[in-house]
């Protein structure tokens, strides 16, 4: 077998520059991430203060903020894509692979992007192409899990979008208490996912085609109260 030159096996230092770009991009989606959760409607120079760069850097990465809000969705789905696929790799007991993965997923937060930037822009080819490699990783997890009788009879795979939205939805002021408290109901959850005799569930699962739904861009509430004010 042929050696590899360190070319080939050591990736080559990024200069100066480009460090403090990676950086800078690093710091810009954290931002970004921390005051859209908070505020959709917010500006996109609230990014820049927050992450403490010069807005012309920002506008160089992301020259709109809709391109900045696909940016920061298509990280999370990426990050989903990963977890999933781990726990696929890992069944040897497929019950502690599923509700590994869900613990995982909780802890990422991917979810309070789903719940506050739902609707808020146009997703590209490329965001629903990861969306749907998301949804098969999905199904194959769920009937893994079903299959080896884990998991209770009358839930459906797309119940798990609205479950880990529901736990996205517990927030409070304290960050740390906020995961405790996520990580707490998600043990619930888990309980009553696995007991195979509980009380009947009503009504059916949400479709796919709900959960995607959500994502057609809506007109903010503000820009309706715009639209109002500028009549009057």
């Amino acid at each position: 077998m042929d050696k590899k030159t360190p070319s080939e096996t050591t990736p080559a230092p990024l200069s100066g520059r480009q460090a403090e770009a990676r950086r800078n991009d690093r710091l810009i989606l954290e931002a970004a991430r921390e005051v859209f959760v908070a505020d959709p409607d917010a500006p996109i120079s609230a990014v820049a203060e927050r992450a403490g760069v010069g807005i012309g850097a920002l506008y160089r990465r992301y020259p709109s903020k809709e391109e900045l809000l696909r940016r920061l969705c298509a990280e999370g789905l990426r990050r989903y894509i990963a977890e999933a696929e781990a726990a696929l790799a890992n069944q040897s007991d497929p019950w502690a692979a599923f509700a590994g993965f869900m613990h995982r997923i909780v802890a990422a937060d991917t979810h309070s992007l789903t719940l506050r930037l739902a609707g808020t822009f146009t997703p590209t080819e490329e965001l629903y192409r990861d969306s749907r490699k998301a949804q098969e990783l999905n199904v194959r997890l769920f009937e893994s899990t079903r299959a080896a009788g884990a998991i209770r009879h009358d839930v459906e795979v797309d119940d798990l979008s609205l479950l880990f939205e529901q736990l996205a939805a517990v927030r409070i002021g304290d960050e740390e208490r906020t995961r405790q408290l996520r990580h707490r109901y998600l043990v619930l959850l888990l309980d009553a996912l696995r007991v195979p005799s509980g009380s009947p569930l009503p009504g059916p699962p949400p479709s796919w085609e709900e959960i995607g739904r959500r994502w057609e861009n809506q007109p903010s509430p503000r820009s309706h109260e715009a639209r109002g004010t500028s009549r009057r």
